[in-house]
């Protein structure tokens, strides 16, 4: 019997799957994604430090770099080409409205809005007690009561006048000059998660904080939701990976190892009937990322963007 072998169409997928991770702003380090070893991870469970954002909508990528030619002779002749500017954009649609996809979309830091005492004044950030683990913190009974099931949390070190980049384990804003907030790293954090578990001795959480178990010097406040501004002078970076899936198992990946948002918050509505201005519709996030370089450890080429493709199984190449 002959073998199963077929020629393989294009690919035919639905949507594009996006995952993000942090790039380490003070190394100018990305994450790496090696697709000869990490094509075939769950999509539904990436690997660390990958954090899924769900599917994404009006996926565009736009190369924009430019070639120019090398002549010679009299008349002048092309001999070669050159590539004379390196850029590539990517443009798309979030379907959620999340902590990360709401920073991704803002072109300058992304807040977290600390729960009131009195006035501007945040409440009195709240050490975590020994034992604490990234899904579960133990606090004193006093402080644990403070928080109820579905709140959300920030946890973070309090600012203690530094200059930099700030926040762990993403970093959330660069501080130019010190300023007199000891809460400013709590506020620009990522490390953020919801409240699922109240007891008498601490709160467990409904996922882990993306920084791991807290540091002995963190502190934790609660949360009432984001805020981002329009204009600053911090941009967002992270490594991307774009991952469409076609109907017979097959995988393209586009990686880019440096994306920064490229143009400040801006929504799209989206009529829920399709059609039909001035009724419901669903609000949506824009992202416009800038592609920057990396210098590719194997040959020291400078590149934006990977595209790779997983064949389906038994399909000719």
């Amino acid at each position: 019997m002959a073998a199963n072998w077929f020629s393989a169409p294009a690919p035919v997928a639905r949507r594009v799957r996006a995952f993000f991770a942090p790039v380490n702003r003070t190394a100018q380090t990305p994450v790496v994604f090696d697709a000869a070893e990490q094509c075939g991870f769950n999509l539904d469970a990436p690997p660390a430090p990958w954090i899924s954002l769900g599917w994404i909508q009006e996926f565009t990528r736009k190369p924009s770099s430019k070639s120019s030619t090398l002549l010679t002779g009299i008349p002048a002749m092309a001999v070669a080409q050159v590539r004379e500017t390196l850029e590539a954009q990517v443009s798309f649609q979030f379907l959620s409205w999340t902590k990360l996809t709401m920073a991704l979309a803002t072109g300058s830091q992304h807040m977290n809005l600390l729960a009131a005492a009195s006035g501007a004044h945040a409440t009195a950030a709240i050490p975590p007690l020994s034992g604490s683990t990234a899904t579960s913190i133990a606090l004193a009974a006093t402080d644990a009561v403070k928080f109820t099931v579905g709140s959300l949390i920030a946890v973070d070190e309090d600012y203690t006048g530094q200059t930099g980049f700030v926040g762990a384990p993403v970093a959330g804003a660069y501080v130019r000059k010190s300023i007199a907030d000891v809460d400013y790293i709590r506020r620009v954090t990522f490390n953020v998660a919801m409240v699922s578990q109240v007891t008498s001795t601490g709160i467990t959480l409904a996922e882990p904080l993306p920084g791991g178990a807290p540091a002995t010097t963190a502190r934790l406040q609660a949360v009432t939701g984001f805020v981002d501004r329009e204009g600053g002078g911090f941009y967002q970076e992270w490594s991307a990976l774009f991952v469409m899936e076609g109907s017979q198992g097959e995988r393209i990946f586009f990686y880019y190892p440096r994306l920064q948002a490229m143009s400040g918050a801006e929504e799209s509505v989206v009529p829920l009937d399709g059609k039909h201005k001035g009724g419901l519709g669903r609000v949506l996030l824009n992202g416009h990322f800038l592609a920057l370089p990396v210098t590719d450890p194997l040959d020291g080429e400078r590149v934006l963007c990977y595209r790779s493709f997983l064949p389906a199984a038994r399909s000719l190449v």
